[in-house]
């Protein structure tokens, strides 16, 4: 409001100085950060509290994710982090949004409550993977089909483009599901998913803010704080796990932001104007993404279920080198950061060379690493407990 009155003030003079013009340019992009700030300044402090009285309270109730045969953990932990995160988000969000210039936020909050009690049973009493998927349909209908957060174009990739609306809604579907799921099946070690979900919302963050798309600015550096108040407690050795709770909620954020700034990007007047804008989005989120699609096709190849556990994903092929849980994280956060900077710099390439370069690059790697990794065993047998709580370190 304040804006708008030093703005009112001189628009009706032709003749204001050029100077002016910029200073307010400088006002509104000086409360714009400061917003945003004080946003993440919130959603960090709630989620480095909470984490502290999470896990004291996991440790009274005995809340803890046991070792077991498929885990790479060897004493019992908490798996309750995705609540401190997803009380920063949401109370950050509630007030810091004007969500009548962002409806569709109000939907997002809805779909992020739903996954998230529906994280949090999984993580108490353990729920089978059809209730787990019909968990995440719902929450996927309500942010597409309520919320409009829809893609309507695969932009140029494979020569498609607009498409019809039954499978605009399919396609948005399917994007929702698998970027949640790919995020709750990369969280194997100590750090990993937080890591990699901070680098995409702050990408992305850095975006919106720039685009002036200030709601989902404020979602994703709010996420990206939120989870760096949480990696101070993550870290190996990790003192508390994300659970379902915590990965099924941040691939939620990364699936709403992701396609805001696909569809974003596909709209006149913008500042970067992105030649292939789904090939970064899709680099930006490429690590959880490319690996879920490898170990699907691997276990659906040797005729076993694409939701069957086993040792293949890309943190156990660096764990069989011997590379520690912080080597891990920190190599594969890398190789995020220098797949974004790769699609960024040859987006002029177009998106079909783009992701095409991007598979062939990581793939020839991956094939690499694991022909010449060992082929021990990387998990210590330790007998279950109690079946308490779902393991996000449990391999999936």
């Amino acid at each position: 409001m304040l804006l708008y009155c030093i703005s009112s003030i001189f628009t009706p003079y032709p003749f204001i100085p050029l100077f002016y013009q910029h200073f307010i340019g400088f006002l509104q992009a000086y409360f714009r950060m400061d917003t945003l700030f004080l946003a993440s300044l919130l959603s960090f402090a709630l989620t480095f509290v909470a984490m502290p009285v999470v896990i004291r309270i996991a440790d009274a109730k005995h809340l803890f994710d046991l070792p077991g045969l498929r885990k790479v953990h060897f004493v019992p932990v908490p798996s309750l982090g995705g609540v401190g995160i997803f009380i920063a988000v949401a109370i950050s969000i509630l007030t810091l949004v004007d969500f009548s210039s962002a409806p569709e936020l109000q939907y997002f909050l809805a779909a992020m409550l739903i996954i998230f009690f529906l994280g949090l049973k999984d993580d108490l009493y353990l729920i089978s993977p059809l209730q787990k998927f019909m968990g995440q349909c719902l929450a996927a209908f309500i942010l597409s089909f309520q919320g409009d957060y829809q893609l309507n174009s695969f932009y140029g990739f494979l020569g498609l483009h607009e498409l019809l609306q039954p499978f605009s809604m399919a396609f948005t579907y399917m994007t929702i599901l698998v970027v949640i799921n790919a995020f709750n099946l990369i969280d194997g070690v100590d750090g990993l998913a937080g890591t990699l979900s901070l680098m995409s919302t702050l990408f992305f963050g850095v975006v919106f803010s720039i685009e002036g798309d200030m709601p989902h600015a404020i979602l994703a550096f709010t996420t990206a704080a939120a989870i760096l108040g949480f990696l101070a407690y993550n870290y190996s050795p990790a003192r508390i796990f994300l659970g379902d709770t915590g990965s099924l909620m941040i691939g939620l954020v990364n699936a709403a932001l992701v396609i805001r700034f696909i569809n974003k990007q596909s709209m006149e007047g913008t500042v970067f104007n992105f030649d292939a804008a789904p090939a970064i989005a899709f680099a930006a989120l490429f690590i959880p993404l490319a690996d879920t699609l490898r170990v699907t096709v691997m276990r659906i190849y040797h005729g076993r279920l694409p939701f069957d556990p086993d040792v293949t994903h890309i943190h156990h092929i660096l764990l069989n080198r011997g590379l520690s849980h912080t080597q891990i994280t920190g190599v594969l956060g890398l190789a995020s950061l220098a797949f974004l900077a790769f699609a960024i710099l040859f987006q002029s390439l177009g998106i079909n060379f783009v992701i095409l370069s991007l598979f062939v690059i990581a793939y020839t790697i991956v094939g690499i690493v694991h022909r010449s990794s060992s082929s021990s065993p990387i998990t210590k047998e330790v007998p279950e407990k109690k079946p308490k709580a779902s393991s996000v370190e449990e391999v999936s």
